[in-house]
């Protein structure tokens, strides 16, 4: 007959057993590489625009270094919040990342209400890049200048199109604040990211459209004409092209970005070592190089930094908002 005191012993055992596997089991999945599978990272806008275009190369330099696959899923619509609102409320395992737009600066003021926070509910990764927009036209029409373009657009307010790769966007931000500052009306048509857009702006269907430096291709080979940068100072992808301010519209100056961000509760060390591999993804010559040629100066930052100039940049962009009196539903 077993005693008192090993009925007692073996019951304690029993009792600890099963918390003694969890730690060895945790131990190990703490232990074991990341990542181990296929990562996804989320594109907020239409595929074969320029910020999907980027994710691309970025994620080809990261599978280079994981050798896992970087597989890039675009969920485009709602002025990005679709793409945002699914990356904070996936799995924080560092497997579901978000390509994200300077939109996540803007659009905690702009809309009335979101199902996602763009601060509390993404964590900071790394930037990628930062770049002006340019102003593209279509070769039909008549303005070749701002100026130009300024009398065009003011001898028929409120019929002339302005596209953008959504409502929110960046580049519907930027033509916001230009319509403000230039005294313009314009009716605003958003799309599914510049690729659907630029469909409409070739043969003139719409008249005018804000976009990145990839774009400039689209003007190199003839099919649109672009009038001017939003930048400070001219791109040295384009010399040629003047600033919105140098060419009237004085004081004008918008800059954007990109950069990769995680589900907010998604371990440190998952996120410091992306964002460790992307500053080595992001130092690629042939990256730099392909990136440059487009108006994007390539940078890498820390969590902590890409966190502090999110903050900033939504300072900025609430600040915008609220003078402009911008809201949507």
């Amino acid at each position: 007959m077993p005693t008192r005191r090993y009925l007692i012993a073996s019951g304690a055992a029993s009792a600890v057993t099963p918390g003694l596997i969890r730690s060895a089991l945790a131990s190990l999945s703490v232990a074991s590489p990341w990542p181990d599978r296929t990562v996804h990272m989320v594109v907020p806008l239409a595929a074969g625009g320029p910020t999907d275009v980027n994710a691309r190369v970025v994620a080809e330099q990261l599978a280079k270094i994981w050798g896992q696959q970087v597989v890039i899923d675009n969920k485009a619509g709602a002025g990005t919040n679709i793409g945002n609102a699914f990356v904070a409320h996936s799995d924080p395992d560092g497997y579901t990342l978000l390509f994200g737009t300077s939109s996540l600066a803007s659009n905690g003021a702009l809309y009335r209400s979101l199902d996602y926070s763009p601060i509390a509910d993404l964590g900071p990764v790394s930037l990628v890049a930062r770049f002006p927009f340019f102003m593209f036209v279509p070769n039909s029409s008549p303005a070749k200048t701002i100026p130009e373009f300024v009398d065009y657009a003011k001898a028929q307010p409120g019929k002339l199109i302005m596209a953008s790769p959504g409502t929110g966007s960046g580049p519907h931000l930027a033509e916001l604040l230009f319509l403000q500052m230039a005294g313009l009306q314009m009716t605003h048509a958003p799309y599914r990211g510049a690729a659907p857009a630029f469909t409409d702006l070739i043969p003139g269907r719409v008249h005018c459209y804000f976009g990145s430096g990839e774009l400039l291709t689209f003007s190199r080979s003839g099919q649109v004409r672009v009038l001017a940068s939003t930048g400070a100072k001219r791109s040295s992808a384009a010399p040629d092209v003047p600033t919105v301010a140098e060419s009237g519209v004085p004081g004008y100056v918008v800059d954007s970005w990109q950069g990769v961000f995680a589900p907010a509760k998604t371990p440190n060390e998952i996120v410091q070592k992306i964002s460790r591999d992307l500053a080595t993804a992001l130092a690629e010559p042939s990256l730099v190089e392909k990136l440059g040629r487009n108006a994007y100066t390539v940078g890498s930052s820390s969590p902590d930094e890409l966190a502090k100039f999110l903050k900033t940049d939504t300072e900025k962009w609430e600040a915008v908002i609220k003078t402009t009196g911008i809201k949507i539903d």
